[in-house]
């Protein structure tokens, strides 16, 4: 039995959970088709989903083609949730991208194919709602050639268009020839030799036609309807000839990615785990990040549309995992991933990954992870029953415990929780679930942006054991210099490791760390050295005959207590600049709204960096702040007749350069003040 782990990607409402629902009932896992639009369909499984119709997390179903078992992945298509699309990208085999034959290629459409791209990922091309009116075949295909990629295989294209018996028509081998041999004759010169010394065999050319989709060189395009069922077998039968199985190593060392985190009736976690390597048993002991060490205790594994409880999950499958309470999406089960070898692409290197992708949010490590673009938004949630306060900051908790990609930030002394956000409509995702799932009501502030701070020169500071009105039984010394930008922070000692326990040295680097969570402006400062250049301490003291003495002996406590001050007056010297997060944009509006648009771009800060004409279009590149992009968002339709097309994701920080320079409220003591933050830190002990 092969496996085949399958994604449907899409922009919001191309119709691909629909589409799920239709491979389902087409391949027997349903007698009955479910509906978006009545909210009963069988991956949507949050209350919230199926009030507004779209796809917010992951979920997975299976059936099974002939001896190929697929397991189906659902995912998002609304931009806000790119995050949770990408984690998912990692645990596929395949994809198939659904677009509109009546909207065309759309903004996230762009987005979703560019990755799809840089990963190497297999994808096919799925043309819905042909029976829609306003269905279009030639202009769609144009527009897949020249805004999604040029490399495409119509396998057919839909007769009767835009009505009820709207079918898709396969070519026949004499009408499908030709379109094979430019795409496939691109990438294999053989193929191209043999045509032009006297044809290639229709045989030839449909294995070049697998080998090259395995190797996302070229992407078949087949057109259809989930409503109706058109052009939905034709499309199974391409998935199961053209897509490659899963690569399955059941004997090899234990390698499992988790892509999801759930919680079940009971409150416990259920981690979602794709099987790259070897086999997993129930009452297995696995060690989890940071070394710490789970049991599983209970295996589901997915066949046959649900998922039923198995002793084992083996390699190439996806399983439900208990008994894991510390796990969290993105982390690695066993050995990291390897990355793709050559025998993927049949002797040719992959491609690195890297920097460079005009919209691309994450890029894969070579252990097979993913590095994210940053929340840029965030906003202050608050109980609606001030006596649910401590239950939102348990049921906060155990949201960011399950998604490292939610960030909370809690400000004791004003009693309120700040989450990190990608996009507005994640407000309305996390009320449901706080509501649904814990049954807190919860009201929002706006958003605003997530700014930076880097150091802008070297800075140093340094108080002595017992001198100088330092209160701690501590020496910390500390430097702090500007770092190239991305590089993050880097901590460095230039104290001897031995003129100290090793633990006091631990408390002032992790002290550090969260210091640098709020600089002068407090804002996450990033991009820096730390140099530890002082240390000291009181040796372990006691009187005779007596225990030991804290009060004449230093403690973790005292390193953790001096190190914000002496860090806050270095970085106070080094001086500090707040820098905003921006967006690149890619923004296509009609031609004669262009005189409309630009005065707008220009009230919202947006930079264009090129300018083209296409036809009747008009294509703006530029930055534009991410504070901007909402308003931009909701004026463009009034302004180009709802023809236009925005697309933005995180490019980079840039200074502040209009208006005050933005101060976000502390949440620790404030060592920018020593008298208050030792008040403070004296009322925490005390507490």
């Amino acid at each position: 039995m092969h496996l085949l782990n399958l994604g449907i990607l899409a922009h919001v409402d191309a119709g691909k959970t629909s589409l799920t629902e239709r491979l389902l009932y087409t391949a027997g896992v349903v007698d009955e088709l479910g509906s978006v639009d009545d909210g009963n369909t069988r991956t949507d499984s949050l209350a919230l989903e199926r009030q507004r119709g779209i796809t917010i997390k992951s979920a997975v179903v299976s059936f099974a083609v002939g001896d190929l078992t697929v397991n189906l992945i659902d995912t998002p298509g609304h931009p806000d949730f790119i995050a949770e699309v990408e984690r998912v990208l990692g645990v596929l085999d395949g994809v198939v991208l659904v677009v509109s034959a009546v909207e065309g290629v759309q903004a996230q459409t762009r987005v979703l194919m560019r990755t799809l791209q840089r990963l190497r990922i297999p994808t096919l091309i799925f043309v819905n709602k042909i029976d829609r009116r306003g269905a279009r075949h030639e202009e769609v295909l144009a527009k897949i050639s020249e805004r999604l990629t040029p490399a495409i295989v119509p396998m057919g294209e839909p007769a009767e268009r835009g009505t009820p018996a709207a079918y898709f028509a396969p070519y026949p081998a004499d009408r499908l020839r030709p379109r094979l041999l430019d795409p496939l004759a691109a990438h294999d010169e053989g193929l191209l030799a043999a045509y032009v010394e006297g044809g290639v065999p229709d045989e030839r050319l449909r294995a070049a036609l697998v080998r090259q989709t395995g190797r996302a060189l070229v992407h078949p395009v087949f057109f259809g309807s989930a409503a109706t069922g058109a052009g939905v077998a034709e499309l199974i039968d391409g998935i199961r000839e053209l897509l490659p199985p899963a690569r399955a190593d059941a004997d090899g060392p234990l390698s499992a990615t988790v892509f999801k985190v759930e919680r079940g009736a009971a409150g416990e976690k259920i981690a979602y785990a794709r099987m790259f390597s070897g086999t997993l048993r129930t009452r297995d002991r696995i060690t989890l990040r940071d070394g710490e060490e789970g049991k599983v205790t209970a295996i589901s594994v997915f066949d046959q549309g649900a998922a039923s409880r198995e002793a084992s999950v083996t390699a190439g499958r996806i399983g439900k995992l208990w008994g894991l309470g510390t796990i969290r999406i993105g982390d690695t089960l066993g050995a990291p991933r390897p990355w793709p070898g050559t025998g993927d692409t049949n002797g040719e290197p992959w491609p690195r990954p890297g920097t460079g992708d005009p919209l691309g949010e994450s890029w894969p490590s070579p252990a097979g992870g993913h590095h994210f673009a940053p929340p840029t938004l965030e906003t202050v949630v608050s109980p609606g029953r001030p006596a649910d306060r401590g239950a939102l900051h348990t049921a906060l908790t155990q949201l960011a415990e399950q998604d490292p990609l939610i960030g909370l930030r809690h400000d004791e002394s004003r009693g309120e929780i700040s989450v990190s956000l990608y996009g507005e409509v994640q407000k309305e995702v996390l009320q449901a679930t706080l509501a649904d799932e814990y049954g807190i009501d919860v009201h929002f502030r706006g958003t605003t942006p997530l700014c930076v701070e880097r150091p802008l020169g070297t800075g140093a500071s340094v108080e002595f054991n017992k001198k100088d009105g330092n209160p701690f039984l501590a020496t910390v010394g500390l430097r702090i210099d500007p770092a190239p930008v991305g590089s993050g922070v880097e901590f460095r000692l230039e104290a001897e490791l031995g003129s100290m326990p090793y633990a006091f040295f631990k408390a002032v680097e992790d002290t550090v760390e969260e210091t640098l969570g709020q600089g002068l402006h407090g804002w996450q400062v990033t991009d820096c050295v730390v140099t530890m250049t002082h240390s000291g301490y009181s040796p372990r003291q006691s009187h005779a005959h007596q225990k030991f003495d804290k009060s004449m002996s230093s403690t973790g406590a005292d390193f953790r207590g001096l190190t914000p001050l002496v860090l806050i007056a270095a970085l106070r010297e080094a001086g500090s600049r707040v820098y905003e997060p921006m967006h690149r944009f890619r923004l296509e509006v009609p031609a004669d709204t262009l005189g409309a648009v630009l005065p707008v771009l220009a009230r919202q800060r947006a930079v264009p960096r090129s300018t083209r004409i296409d036809g009747s279009s008009c294509v703006l590149e530029g930055v534009l702040p991410v504070a901007r992009a909402h308003d931009l968002e909701q004026q463009l339709p009034g302004l180009t007749r709802g023809e236009g097309e925005l697309e933005c994701a995180f490019d980079h920080y840039a200074p502040v350069a209009h208006g005050a320079v933005p101060d976000r409220p502390r949440t620790d003591p404030n060592p920018l003040d020593r008298k208050e933050y030792l008040l403070n830190l004296t009322r925490r002990v005390g507490g």
